[in-house]
């Protein structure tokens, strides 16, 4: 049985037959999206995204004050050209984005739509140069991983734009908090109580958390270490707790751990942001002479290729990657071919993260 098409798609196609026919000549004008509504009896967003589509393909265009015109006929049997999705993620090219990327792209091709990629480096200013670059080209959709969500939003202009216009968006990874759009992301509050509570499972009782609070990935991480400390009824050293933002993440963290490893009541396990920072803790814990699980238990976060390039397989939550871009990419074209256009509510998509053990954990007899 052949999938009944999205309202919107049975509009533009007539709209394009009435073009073709001659019916709609090149600069004439086109019936008012209130008009064309209650023509077909549609709604006017459903109209509004027919013509949206119609503008991408560069058939209609909208002046301010008149109306909207027709810009060109297409030629009869003429294939339109394929979609574009546009991707804005904080880094596309290591750890576990490539992944994502990969997934989103899977999926997106199956059905015809293009990739236009873009990162942001975690930098707000690069937030809005992608934006910019994104909102001018021929776009269906978005995909976007905000940056540094935990310290606010000065691009809303950018989103606010975005929504004005019909354009359907939706986050991975965290959202914007004022913004009411879908957002796909791991329970992180859980992934961090998860990892805390495994060590103090395991009889550990001082655990230093490594967390980074731009994001609120990270702040909500910590909040889940803080939880599972407060359940069992562990008090937790201030010291104990080392935060960091990402233009700090390459020295401060590694130079607390040093020192929290050289005191006399030094930590027995670390829980580290993500796996990309649990390396280099471990790799700190090591020329300082400790052994591995023996001295110093691990765990990480995202379960990404370095989980097993430490020497020491690592103990850690897992993320979906893949799957994540695959499910964004699959919910983005339904938000598309259904007319909803960028009055979708929030729709929230939460993976719960996986404890993945290896051999970075070891028992403590206390």
């Amino acid at each position: 049985m052949s999938k009944r098409l999205p309202k919107y798609v049975v509009l533009k196609n007539e709209l394009l037959h009435r073009m073709e026919s001659g019916r709609l000549s090149p600069g004439s004008q086109v019936p008012s999206e209130n008009e064309i509504a209650e023509q077909f009896s549609l709604s006017r967003q459903t109209v509004r995204q027919a013509f949206s589509e119609l503008e991408r393909l560069g058939l209609l265009e909208r002046v301010q004050g008149k109306g909207t015109f027709v810009r060109s006929a297409p030629s009869r049997g003429e294939t339109p050209q394929p979609r574009t999705i546009g991707i804005v993620t904080t880094y596309i090219s290591d750890y576990i984005f490539p992944h994502i990327v990969r997934g989103a792209e899977a999926e997106l091709r199956s059905r015809g739509y293009r990739l236009l990629l873009a990162s942001t480096d975690n930098d707000k200013e690069k937030e809005m140069e992608s934006l910019k670059l994104m909102l001018s080209e021929p776009l269906s959709g978005l995909i976007i991983e905000p940056t540094k969500s935990a310290e606010g939003n000065p691009n809303l202009p950018f989103y606010l734009s975005m929504q004005s216009r019909s354009l359907p968006f939706l986050m991975i990874n965290e959202r914007y908090r004022e913004l009411e759009v879908p957002c796909l992301k791991v329970d992180d509050e859980l992934g961090g109580m998860t990892a805390a509570r495994h060590l103090i499972g395991r009889g550990h009782r001082r655990i230093a958390g490594f967390f980074k609070t731009d994001d609120l990935q990270g702040v909500n991480r910590l909040k889940g270490f803080m939880h599972a400390h407060r359940e069992a009824g562990i008090p937790l050293a201030p010291e104990h707790v080392v935060t960091y933002t990402t233009a700090q993440k390459r020295e401060l963290p590694i130079a607390k751990a040093r020192e929290l490893l050289q005191a006399a009541d030094r930590p027995t396990a670390f829980v580290a942001y993500n796996d990309e920072l649990a390396v280099p803790l471990m790799n700190a814990a090591r020329e300082l002479g400790l052994n591995l699980p023996g001295d110093l238990s691990v765990v990480g976060f995202d379960d990404s290729s370095l989980a097993l390039a430490s020497g020491v397989p690592l103990t850690t939550l897992s993320h979906p990657k893949e799957e994540m871009g695959r499910e964004a990419a699959r919910k983005l074209m339904d938000m598309i071919e259904s007319g909803d256009g960028g009055a979708a509510p929030a729709d929230d998509v939460r993976y719960a993260p996986e404890l993945i053990e290896r051999g970075s954990v070891a028992e403590r007899n206390r």
